[in-house]
């Protein structure tokens, strides 16, 4: 008996606290009669096995990581235009079938940042925190160390991500069950400093979000193309990544790892956007008769949140003299050419044939009133760059 408490005694020092938690609650407490007995943190059941103790946390399911609605809808309006079974064959393979897909890491735990990382990587957010973007789609391009499979390019991580913070520090699992993307904001650990003179504009603190100033970078797809192939031998002219369907390859135009451009999100502030898709479809089969291909059929972004977070930011001409960041690209500044290319759009970084989802775009109107260069604007400007000699560099404190 003293040798059993031992062993007991020992397992409970080499497991998480969430494992512990766990052992001594009787199997029938989880693995009760009926459905759930043998997948009692099944969706199918929500999760009743869990939820006796967990209350309410089944509605996680509910919400955009069970439901995946705004994919489906889009979905809906672009490639299912084409082809009705699109989402089945290139969309259905991920988002949770239980709470094991979380907490199932060998004993039940708290989700580490690579279980997360399971599902929230490649072009969403989640990969960006420990410093991964997306290669580009030739095969040629997926070399070096692989995560799940995938090849990356090694970026910048978040400075939280450095620091040894998890994803549930600011995911809260109350925060997902309720269908909100966050438990915290940054200004809930963060006081904005005033000796960092960005800061002591008042219009800075109101209208904008700490992230569009303190993302380092973000991955952005500009042209995303889904190439049909009803022969599959037609798929040996293109070296290109194998994705979920037999049917269909995946490329894009342009894949880009610099600082975001900016739009106005849900709540009215100004906040990193991305392309979430320019999409484009082509059926090989059709387009190798003449017939039509690279059909745009959706030219969405969202306002979201990089978690790319530095204490640096952008000087003042990185936002007040830059209109391609804010989808006014003019003319001159060109360097694609898309019409000519037969894209159907004048340029990705003008908001003409474009949309947000999920906000807005910054008109022209207030993009000038923005920019202009007047004396408080130029009084901040040399307050700025007398910093670069100081070496001012910490922006908040916790």
């Amino acid at each position: 008996m003293r040798w059993m408490i031992l062993v007991i005694a020992g397992f409970c020092l080499t497991t998480s606290p969430a494992e512990a938690a766990h052992i001594g609650i009787p199997c029938s407490s989880c693995h009760r009669h009926g459905g759930s007995a043998s997948n009692p943190a099944s969706r199918v059941n929500r999760a009743s096995g869990c939820t006796v103790c967990h209350r309410g946390h089944e509605r996680v399911f509910d919400h955009a990581m069970g439901q995946r609605i705004g994919e489906k809808e889009f979905v809906q309006r672009s490639y299912a235009r084409f082809d009705s079974g699109f989402w089945d064959k290139n969309c259905n393979s991920c988002h949770l079938k239980g709470c094991l897909d979380c907490h199932g890491d060998g004993w039940l735990a708290k989700p580490s940042v690579a279980a997360c990382q399971r599902c929230h990587n490649g072009y969403f957010t989640g990969w960006d925190y420990a410093g991964r973007a997306p290669r580009e789609d030739n095969m040629r391009y997926q070399r070096g160390i692989a995560v799940n499979g995938a090849t990356f390019l090694k970026m910048l991580p978040d400075v939280h991500y450095s620091a040894g913070m998890t994803c549930g520090a600011c995911h809260s699992m109350a925060s997902l069950a309720k269908g909100e993307k966050s438990s915290k904001g940054c200004r809930d650990c963060h006081i904005p400093s005033l000796k960092v003179p960005e800061h002591r504009i008042s219009a800075h603190l109101q209208r904008l979000e700490c992230y569009a100033c303190h993302s380092a970078w973000a991955p952005q797809e500009y042209g995303t193309f889904f190439l049909r192939f009803r022969d599959p031998a037609m798929k040996e002219d293109f070296y290109l990544k194998p994705g979920p369907s037999a049917e269909y390859l995946r490329s894009a135009y342009l894949k880009k790892q610099d600082v975001p451009p900016l739009g106005i999100n849900a709540a009215g502030r100004i906040s990193p956007i991305r392309p979430m898709f320019i999409a484009y479809y082509t059926d090989v089969m059709t387009a190798r008769n003449n017939g039509p291909e690279n059909t745009l059929l959706a030219a969405e972004w969202r306002a979201y949140f990089p978690h790319t977070v530095q204490r640096g930011t952008v000087t003042c001409e990185g936002c007040h003299d830059n209109p391609t960041r804010f989808l006014l690209e003019p003319e001159a500044r060109r360097i694609y050419n898309l019409e000519k290319d037969g894209m159907g759009l004048e340029s990705f970084w003008l908001q003409q044939g474009q949309r947000m989802s999920n906000g807005s775009f910054m008109d022209t109107a207030r993009y000038l009133r923005m920019s202009s260069k007047t004396p408080a604007y130029t009084k901040a400007y040399v307050a700025k760059w007398k910093t670069f000699l100081n070496r001012v560099e910490n922006s908040s404190r916790p």
